[in-house]
């Protein structure tokens, strides 16, 4: 029997009511794992800056969700510059954990001038359409004559950024632009650097915060038992049209995610900054273990090859020098007699 068939809407508002909880819960850890965990890292931080390459050798385990859009030329800047990565939960100890920033440090290197790059997500919230999730801006990078690994993409994100700010709606050259390198741009040419031009929803914080408000509102009347006043406008979607078809919802669904990203340079941004601030980050030690490990077993599979082509080369010797005896004893038992040497 399907949900449909016993449609509550008492028992779907309990277990909204129970997930929420349960976030607000996975939050206050967030929050104290922080607390427990902030004098671990700083101790980590002065180990690892005594280690040589230790973040590049995190990055070649780094989870899959990384590791699919790092391109060679990236994995290059990574190997070679990469100093040191520190994730920060800044809005601590009074904001929302759900808040970080990415820091990347980096040493003189052919690609770019900056020695360091630090990307923020703030963690939104949209009450129209109960959007939550993390938002950023782009971060320019200063990249050296003909080094530019984004093909201008970046920039033309924080000149969008800065329109938007602007007030600068609707088709502008800087979004036109953007629409023609990514038409040609294929999935192999987008550099992980445009990470840094990611960008999400645009949500200011003063409508996050309003948002937030409303919320905490509704969740307070609700346990008290309060009938909840739908706001016109708010969740419409929700309201109408109910019997509209699968299909019909998916091509809105689609439609809806095709406008907002339609001019954000890195889609998967999000996911990318909590794969490396949740998994890579905390993560790090056992990371580094494992690419020590494989690359110790790489080298013993050197040195067997090695000892292999030895023991070939060897053998072929041997079967040379037999080769050569056998010719010897040839010429002997077969051949003409030998002269007798004058003493």
């Amino acid at each position: 029997m399907s949900a449909g068939d016993s449609d509550n809407p008492v028992l779907y508002e309990q277990l909204e009511d129970l997930q929420d909880e349960f976030e607000q819960v996975d939050v206050e850890l967030l929050r104290m794992q922080h607390k427990l965990t902030r004098d671990l890292y700083v101790k980590r931080d002065k180990i690892i800056s005594k280690i040589p390459n230790f973040w590049p050798l995190v990055f070649e385990q780094a989870p899959p969700e990384i590791d699919e859009y790092m391109q060679l030329e990236d994995a290059a800047v990574i190997s070679s510059a990469l100093k040191n990565l520190h994730v920060e939960r800044f809005e601590l100890p009074d904001g929302n954990p759900r808040s970080f920033s990415i820091k990347f440090e980096f040493t003189d290197n052919d690609w770019f001038h900056n020695k360091t790059l630090e990307k923020k997500f703030w963690w939104r919230l949209r009450k129209k359409d109960d959007f939550s999730g993390l938002v950023s801006e782009p971060v320019e990078i200063d990249w050296k004559p003909g080094k530019d690994l984004t093909n201008g993409l970046l920039t033309l994100a924080k000149k969008i950024h800065e329109d938007d700010k602007a007030g600068k709606s609707g088709d502008t050259e800087n979004k036109r632009q953007l629409c023609k390198i990514k038409a040609v741009a294929s999935t192999e040419s987008r550099s992980f650097f445009n990470f840094f031009g990611f960008r999400g929803h645009y949500i200011t914080e003063e409508e996050s915060l309003e948002a937030t408000k409303a919320v905490e509102e509704e969740r307070k009347a609700r346990k008290e038992g309060k009938e909840i006043e739908v706001k016109e406008g708010e969740n419409a979607d929700a309201d109408e049209d109910v019997d509209v078809g699968g299909d019909d919802e998916e091509h809105d669904a689609q439609d809806e995610y095709e406008s907002e990203y339609k001019y954000d340079v890195f889609p998967p941004g999000a996911e990318i900054a909590l794969a490396i601030a949740e998994d890579l980050w905390p993560e790090a030690i056992q990371l580094f273990q494992e690419s020590e490990e494989l690359a110790a077993i790489n080298e013993m599979d050197v040195g067997d090859d090695e000892d292999d082509e030895d023991d070939k080369d060897d053998q072929m010797a041997e079967d040379e020098d037999e080769d050569e005896g056998e010719n010897e004893s040839e010429g002997k038992d077969g051949g003409q007699p030998s002269k007798k040497r004058k003493v």
